[in-house]
């Protein structure tokens, strides 16, 4: 979330960037159960991983991890996300943008 703030003291006017801390926020559920935090920088490892045969691999892997984190908002709970969903909803997306980068999504990961 963009906010822009207004300074009474110096009369300057700033905009600040908002975003959710993902590691402190959210816990990350795998199959065997384990519970961490959830790391946003691996998912967009394991997305990079898969985009890596295009020339703007870093650009659209930051896009589409941003689109992936916000689809996962929805079935998020008890502050929890689950390896499955996350697979499934990265693989969705993926699946749209690049079928090849999707199957070697897949590949590394899965269900």
């Amino acid at each position: 979330m963009w906010r822009r703030r207004h300074c009474s003291s110096c009369d300057g006017i700033f905009t600040t960037l908002e975003q959710i801390d993902w590691p402190t926020s959210l816990l990350y559920k795998d199959n065997s159960s384990r519970v961490g935090p959830f790391e946003r920088d691996i998912l967009y490892i394991s997305v990079y991983d898969s985009l890596k045969h295009r020339k703007k691999a870093v650009s659209e892997a930051t896009a589409l991890t941003a689109t992936i984190t916000a689809k996962l908002l929805p079935v998020i709970k008890d502050a929890t996300i689950q390896r499955e969903d996350t697979i499934r909803v990265a693989t969705e997306v993926l699946r749209r943008f690049d079928k090849a980068a999707a199957i070697a999504y897949q590949a590394f990961h899965p269900l």
